[in-house]
């Protein structure tokens, strides 16, 4: 028989080991190249601010930092993989919020049947995007008066998403449903493939962030027609939200979060968001995030955990109101 002296001496050192773990993983952290899955394909905003973060990020942890592209259902595909990684702060998900939208629109077990709010924990939002609705020049319509008054005399007039599931795709659907309008949701694999269908004109409009979407607006081969927010954007103030025009209820949110595999070390995630805070806060990088259409937010994992729990409750429940489902 173990004498108890010794069983309360070996559960203190079992105590003291469990806690030095993480301390020594936040210690060698990281050993090796950091990698920022982004769930969509390269070209939208997601990729590009991922991108202008990873650049700064590889000097201050002294591994280099890349990209890697795993487009796939709503996000989930590229959720899927990061959350099957180790839990050592060495791969993370940098997505927008439709990880947290798409299952509620997607197939039960889409994405491997990953759930994003237990397999995987919060790091940081490191920014938000104005949602707006843009038209292509080929349309005939500057308004949104004008362009609902076109889809009312040509019912079925298709409109472009980034994808099921998306903020984007949820706006579209508010906008018939508050309209009165008959439009065909037209999905694609991120905001770059859906501002590629938008200008070759193979869809006439599109929802989107202005991420990715301002240089094509400012050169004039986009339209905004409205913004899908409560108020307007410093960086479209000309362009009036849809309730100004008088369509009421389209307000989406966009956000971007970087998550970790959950059983990360808490220190190796406050290691990521003190470095992630700190490359937000430099200047070429707020003007490079500002200059495509990105809101910096930056802030504590806390954050992003009350994005994510306020958008499964709201876009759940949209998604039965709406009957929105994959198409």
């Amino acid at each position: 028989m173990t004498h108890p002296t010794r069983r309360i001496t070996l559960g203190l050192l079992g105590t003291l080991l469990a806690m030095a773990l993480p301390l020594a993983a936040a210690q060698t952290f990281p050993s090796k190249t950091v990698t920022l899955v982004v769930p969509f394909p390269p070209g939208g905003g997601p990729d590009l601010a991922a991108r202008v973060l990873a650049e700064k990020l590889a000097p201050k942890l002294g591994q280099p930092v890349v990209v890697e592209n795993r487009p796939g259902a709503g996000a989930l595909l590229g959720a899927s993989a990061v959350a099957r990684s180790a839990a050592d702060g060495h791969t993370l998900l940098f997505t927008p919020n439709t990880v947290v939208i798409s299952p509620h629109v997607l197939a039960p077990g889409a994405g491997g049947g990953v759930d994003v709010h237990k397999d995987l924990v919060p790091v940081i939002s490191p920014a938000t995007t104005p949602m707006v609705l843009v038209a292509n020049p080929q349309l005939g319509a500057t308004t949104l008066k004008g362009a609902l008054d076109l889809a009312r005399k040509s019912p079925g007039v298709p409109y472009g998403s980034p994808g099921n599931g998306s903020p984007m795709h949820f706006a579209g659907e508010m906008l018939k449903r508050s309209a009165g309008v008959d439009l065909m949701h037209v999905p694609y694999r991120g905001v770059g493939p859906s501002i590629t269908a938008a200008l070759s004109g193979e869809v006439k409009l599109l929802f989107t962030g202005l991420g990715g979407a301002v240089p094509h607006i400012k050169a004039g081969k986009l339209i905004p027609l409205a913004l899908t927010e409560k108020a307007r954007s410093p960086l479209l103030p000309d362009v009036p939200t849809a309730t100004e025009q008088g369509v009421a209820g389209v307000e989406v949110n966009a956000w971007y979060g970087v998550l970790a595999p959950t059983g990360t070390p808490a220190p190796v995630i406050a290691r990521l968001n003190k470095e992630f805070n700190d490359a937000l806060n430099l200047p070429d990088v707020r003007e490079r995030l500002a200059g495509a259409g990105l809101d910096v937010l930056g802030g504590t994992p806390q954050v992003l955990a009350d994005f994510m729990k306020a958008d499964n409750e709201r876009y759940g429940k949209l998604a039965k109101e709406l009957n929105i489902k994959a198409d």
